[in-house]
């Protein structure tokens, strides 16, 4: 297929220049060939289309099943997005938004609704607005109780002592501790396994630590109750047979 340009004065009139220049508008503005900018040059092959030469009309119609195609997907990607933002609402969501200076910032809280400006979609975090291209990750409610609770157990952890340093006076402590930890549902366990396998350690050390002082101290106290039963059973058989006296017979 031929394309002619007009000519005016003698000097080529660069229409095609200018269309092509306000289709890269079109494309910078839109990162990408959206059906405007397909429309666009639609129209400029068909003004400045060779008269002796002329698209035929099978070529028109399959370009426009192409257009009409490229805009329901995009119908179809705009209504994604905005089913997806709708489902954020209420979840806790995590954004990396970069700043003018090219600085990335962590944002983390609960979408409270979201809103449509300029035909974009926008997140109302903490009644501060972010695009959803800025969405990094959707946290869910229970990894967040969970990994708040393997904090919490990793800050009572650090302040036991070393199980080299463990006395008996610590044993309400860790005993506060374990109780603590066997209540906490599987997930939460398995959180602090993952996150604070060095502290999880020192809890089961400690425990055996802390059974075995027991123990020593247990057969210490039986040790000790068993001599003073047999120091009490001693002194009363030696008084017993100096104040009994057998008479002998006649």
């Amino acid at each position: 297929m031929s394309i002619i340009v007009p000519v005016k004065d003698g000097k080529v009139v660069d229409e095609t220049a200018s269309a092509n220049a306000a289709s890269q508008a079109v494309e910078s503005k839109n990162n990408g060939l959206d059906k405007d900018a397909f429309l666009q040059l639609l129209v400029a092959q068909m003004k400045y289309q060779d008269p002796l030469e002329p698209t035929s009309n099978t070529e028109y119609i399959s370009q426009l099943a192409t257009f009409s195609s490229l805009e329901e997907m995009q119908n179809l990607n705009t209504s994604m997005e905005s089913q997806q933002a709708t489902n954020l609402v209420g979840k806790t969501v995590i954004m990396k938004v970069t700043s003018t200076t090219g600085a990335s910032n962590v944002v983390q809280g609960r979408v409270d609704y979201i809103v449509k400006e300029r035909g974009k979609l926008y997140l109302s975090i903490d009644e501060k607005l972010y695009s959803l291209d800025d969405l990094d990750r959707v946290v869910d409610d229970e990894y967040l109780d969970a990994l708040a609770m393997a904090d919490g157990f990793k800050k009572a952890m650090d302040d036991l002592p070393d199980p080299k340093k463990l006395t008996l006076k610590d044993k309400d402590a860790l005993e506060v501790v374990r109780k603590a930890y066997n209540s906490l549902t599987t997930y939460q366990q398995e959180m602090i396994e993952k996150y604070y396998p060095d502290s999880l350690k020192k809890l089961q050390e400690l425990l055996a630590e802390m059974k075995n002082m027991t123990q020593t101290d247990d057969s210490d106290e039986s040790e000790d109750d068993e001599n003073n039963k047999g120091e009490t059973e001693g002194s009363g058989g030696t008084e017993g047979s100096g104040g009994t006296e057998e008479t002998p017979k006649a």
